[in-house]
């Protein structure tokens, strides 16, 4: 009866149009990626790989900053782990940020076994509540101030994501797989970037996108289309649609973040850089029938594209470890390489109705909370009295 049972969802998954997008327009957007690699190759016009930096070079070196301080979100398992001990042997201390204590306390516990000097610090964080990011805004700033180090941070890496593969809607009422994959690193960075700009030495940021924003035709990114509204009105969830869209849009935001902090005094300072680490063996697809998750990662592997997290990583630390002044680039292949993203992910025009729309959304977060806020003050006052 089992069987059959999952043999129903494997054919009915199938049958799905999304499943189709996935198959087909995903493998040939991967492909074209490493052929433009390729090309790259054979007709160099200019240098488009960029070497990594020790952090021991003396532009990172100040009396204020003992140990460099990197966030990662997502850092549980797969690419974030993965990460967390590059960084941390590189000898950053590493602030992990996830969903879940106990996975935290695994990610810890692994990298301390292979590196016992690592520096590591764990905050449970769930991204796609805005509640929960502020909360991780004010943990973070106290435990700066009780550990007597500089109020700054030198590096984030929005790495967290999920593929979900049915509709769920957050406590704010936006799609759980935008408010993961972009609202929540637009949100997170946006607090935490006066920590960044604070830093003596330079600081940057990082945004994990993929290959699959190359198939992203949709021009629209008004304030219904980024919280998901304009694909809850779909029958079936669009999926694959959702999870292209949310990537081309860390792209946008990070050329238009790149641009802004371009106008401003901090422009030699602060970096901001995207990485793609293309086809990954990681746990993203665990919402998908496992019988079509090992047919995709065969296939994927038949034409050598498949990664392991400790490889795939590179294309990651490259983009966290390039000179200082490297900023507005699509990292992507590994060995410091990097690529031109879509076309559609330089429209400024379109980047610009997101930075709009993303703030707009911001501020009625903020709101919200500062509401809440308010309530929770006025009811402690009423109990008091």
């Amino acid at each position: 009866m089992e069987v059959v049972k999952n043999l129903v969802e494997i054919i009915s998954f199938m049958c799905n149009s999304e499943f189709w997008r996935m198959a087909m327009l995903w493998t040939l957007s991967l492909i074209s990626s490493y052929m433009s690699l390729f090309y790259q190759t054979l007709f160099p016009q200019e240098s488009r790989c960029y070497p990594r930096c020790s952090l021991k070079d003396s532009t990172f070196v100040s009396p204020f900053v003992d140990r460099p301080i990197c966030i990662i979100t997502g850092a549980t398992s797969g690419l974030g782990a993965a990460a967390a001990h590059a960084l941390a042997k590189e000898g950053f201390y590493v602030v992990l940020v996830g969903r879940s204590s106990e996975f935290l306390s695994q990610a810890v516990s692994e990298i301390k076994s292979r590196n016992p000097d690592a520096y590591l610090k764990a905050f449970k964080v769930d991204l796609s509540s805005f509640e929960s990011i502020l909360e991780f805004k004010h943990s973070l700033g106290q435990w700066l101030h009780d550990s007597n180090m500089h109020p700054s941070v030198q590096l984030l890496l929005n790495n967290a994501g999920i593929l979900a593969t049915s509709r769920r809607v957050t406590s704010e009422g936006y799609d759980q797989m935008l408010a993961m994959n972009y609202i929540g690193a637009f949100c997170l960075t946006k607090v935490l970037r006066p920590l960044l700009e604070n830093s003596v030495v330079p600081s940057r940021v990082v945004n994990v996108s993929s290959f699959t924003h190359r198939n992203v035709c949709c021009r629209h990114a008004d304030t219904e289309t980024i919280s998901g509204k304009f694909f809850m009105k779909s029958k079936y969830y669009p999926y694959a649609s959702i999870y292209e869209y949310s990537k081309l849009c860390i792209l946008l935001f990070s050329y238009e973040l790149h641009r802004k902090v371009g106008l401003t005094k901090k422009s030699h300072h602060l970096s901001i850089v995207a990485a793609d680490p293309g086809a990954v063996k990681t746990n993203i697809m665990r919402e998908i029938p496992s019988f079509v998750s090992t047919m995709a990662y065969t296939a994927m592997k038949l034409l050598g594209v498949l990664q392991s997290s400790e490889t795939g990583v590179n294309a990651i630390v490259d983009a966290a470890l390039a000179p200082p002044e490297v900023s507005g680039v699509y990292f992507f292949g590994g060995r410091g390489r990097s690529l031109n993203s879509s076309a559609l992910s330089y429209d400024a025009g379109l980047a610009k109705d997101l930075w709009d729309a993303s703030c707009g959304l911001f501020e009625e977060l903020q709101e919200a909370a500062r509401q809440d806020g308010n309530c929770a003050a006025r009811t402690d006052d009423i109990r008091d009295k």
